[in-house]
């Protein structure tokens, strides 16, 4: 397997989208964002529509990484053009959303902490990909899939919005918060003594200094980022869920967390999940923030509320929360067949 870039059979097109909804965000981050858009093969050379498929990323991911490559395996961007090119499934437009923040991620929720980026996804972007591209634009041809953070914004986003989005792919989505973000606390709580249990006095020093380079960085950056978009106060200051001293939770803060835990929200939004066409689930059994779990008690929550089986991809694979962009491809190619054309 070469170690360079090849050439794609579909076109990639890189680009900028202005966006209003993010000027003036709580961090002052960039109101234009890279856009990816990729179009298959017969793209250029004839009048079809194709579906859609929105691609987002996981915590502290932005849309370039779409492109790194790793020892011996290839980006998404090259996997996907081959799921086209070889004719193993239909072709679609792929877009790659970018969603980053200052904090490394947005959750793709709306937030006085963050800024209005689910608003950004649904009412920027798709409409943007539509008007440009020759796309189906509708729910039934318009799926998202994404990988850990993305993959929650891949469960949230079509049961907020069903008009939008008609299926959806979660690779080891964030769920079941009691397994993957309560064990967090108590570290935290100790880490935090370094900084007079105070997370704005760690953030001052990991903003002073190279990132990661301390063992509380990556615990305490994802408590502050998810504080931002699920806890923030009104005037947009990150409220932590936990108490910064015992680690013991906060209550009303804890249940605002656990109001957007997609396990929870299957029954407030039954009626959108019945609606979707294909619904992609996997996780790894060695998932270090026990999504695997999650992944099972989210389908369990799809068969309670009477989501036909036919509509529902389930597979857990021996692996855990890194290196898993082999699944990618293989959620495209089924999701294509599924959508509507």
């Amino acid at each position: 397997m070469l170690p360079w870039d090849a050439e794609l059979a579909g076109r990639l097109d890189r680009t900028v989208i202005d966006s209003t909804l993010l000027r003036d965000n709580p961090l002052g981050d960039p109101h234009q964002r890279p856009i990816w858009v990729y179009l298959p093969p017969g793209y250029d050379d004839g009048t079809d529509r194709y579906p859609t498929v929105y691609v987002i990323q996981g915590y502290t991911g932005q849309v370039t990484m779409w492109a790194n490559r790793t020892p011996y395996r290839r980006p998404f961007i090259e996997t996907a053009d081959e799921v086209f090119a070889s004719g193993e499934a239909p072709g679609c437009v792929v877009v790659y959303v970018d969603a980053w923040t200052g904090y490394g991620g947005s959750q793709f929720v709306d937030s006085a902490g963050t800024g209005a980026y689910h608003s950004y996804l649904c009412d920027e972007v798709v409409p943007w990909v539509d008007a440009r591209y020759r796309t189906i634009a509708a729910p039934a041809s318009r799926a998202i899939a994404g990988k850990s953070s993305g993959g929650f914004g891949a469960m949230i986003t079509p049961m907020l919005r069903p008009d939008l989005f008609g299926a959806f792919a979660t690779h080891a989505g964030d769920t079941l918060y009691e397994l993957c973000y309560l064990p967090l606390f108590g570290p935290a709580a100790r880490q935090l003594r370094d900084y007079d249990h105070d997370i704005g006095n760690w953030w001052a020093d990991f903003r002073s200094r190279t990132a990661f380079t301390k063992e509380a960085d990556q615990n305490l950056l994802m408590l502050l980022g998810c504080s931002a978009c699920f806890s923030a106060g009104p005037d947009g200051t990150p409220e932590l869920p936990f108490d910064p001293r015992t680690g013991a939770p906060r209550p009303d803060v804890w249940q605002r967390w656990l109001a957007w835990d997609p396990v929870r929200m299957i029954d407030r939004y039954a009626e959108a999940l019945h609606s979707q066409r294909a619904i992609w689930i996997d996780a790894g059994t060695r998932d270090e923030w026990y999504l695997d779990l999650g992944a099972e008690a989210f389908r369990i929550g799809l068969e309670r509320i009477g989501v036909p089986a036919e509509r529902i991809r389930f597979e857990l694979f021996d692996a855990g929360h890194g290196a898993i962009d082999y699944r990618y491809p293989l959620a495209l190619s089924w999701l294509s067949h599924q959508l509507e054309r």
